[in-house]
């Protein structure tokens, strides 16, 4: 049988539907476990980051909004993906981290060995947490590294913080998809970000909406994509101070590059995930599985 799918959302879980959840992991039966906006007691929730640790079949983990709560709850986490060997995606979307919570997870997502996909967005964070994620994206020659990251609405970062990313993101060898909306950025970060972009050789998508952007950044990045090669294939900029017609001619000229580049050698895969780079529209959606059933408890079918 091929591991399923649980996924509940904004439900109040009984012990007895923590178990069940836990025996599944425990027996290698799920693939994806989204219990996204759910509310369990901390002894439940450490059950289940028990049930984590153990699996071998789990491939994704979704606790966005507010699931990890406290740091005591992080601190489970972090014990489970430290024994972890399977987790390629993992959504902590909306928990009160903290950098000291990142501090806490760090150790074991540095050094998850599958881990490719890391959401990160509106989780309070600093700089001091944004530094151990330039971690995660180790340069060319180094170790494997996050291959999608999103810290979306994360407006405690200095611009310094956003500066030492940007260094990151030029000389990482796996990074394809970044989702910085909805920080405030301005023109001098988003400057930084098109130079990384320009010395990326695997950034695909990069999400800028909402960061108070102007023609001045939309000049930068069309005389970018105009002008240099890139392996940008999707730049979002709505809800920022850019005209139609800038965001449309950027919009054109990376649709040409894409439709130039269908007949190249394809970007050297990674053994440690078999996902294809997701649309920007799909980046809070858990990743679902052609060929796996879904499972929901029966209470999670009410609506």
């Amino acid at each position: 049988m091929l591991p399923a799918s649980i996924q509940i959302t904004g439900e109040l879980l009984s012990a007895a539907e923590v178990q069940d959840i836990c025996e599944s992991l425990k027996e290698d039966s799920v693939r994806l476990l989204s219990v996204r906006g759910c509310q369990l007691s901390d002894r439940d929730f450490g059950h289940v980051c028990r049930g984590v640790a153990e699996s071998r079949s789990l491939a994704q983990l979704n606790l966005n909004l507010g699931v990890v709560s406290s740091i005591s709850r992080t601190r489970h986490l972090a014990d489970a993906l430290k024994t972890n060997r399977s987790l390629q995606t993992l959504f902590l979307h909306g928990s009160p981290l903290l950098d000291a919570g990142l501090v806490t997870l760090n150790p074991a997502l540095s050094t998850h060995p599958t881990l490719v996909c890391l959401d990160l967005g509106d989780c309070m964070l600093g700089d001091e947490a944004l530094g151990l994620i330039c971690g995660m994206l180790p340069p060319d020659g180094a170790k494997s590294g996050l291959r999608e990251l999103t810290l979306s609405a994360n407006p405690g970062i200095s611009s310094k913080g956003w500066a030492r990313l940007a260094i990151a993101v030029a000389h990482s060898s796996q990074l394809r998809v970044l989702n910085l909306d909805y920080n405030p950025l301005g023109d001098q970060i988003a400057g930084m970000l098109a130079v990384a972009v320009a010395s990326s050789r695997t950034l695909e998508v990069l999400d800028l909406e909402g960061t108070g952007l102007t023609n001045q950044s939309a000049q930068v990045f069309l005389d970018m994509v105009e002008n240099y090669p890139t392996s940008l294939r999707v730049l979002v900029l709505a809800e920022n101070s850019i005209s139609p017609e800038l965001q449309q001619q950027i919009c054109d000229l990376l649709s040409e590059g894409e439709e130039d580049d269908r007949d190249a050698p394809p970007l050297r895969s990674d053994p440690t995930s078999n996902r294809a780079v997701l649309p920007v529209r799909f980046k809070y959606q858990p990743i679902r599985s052609m060929q796996a059933p879904t499972w929901l408890l029966p209470h999670s079918s009410k609506g």
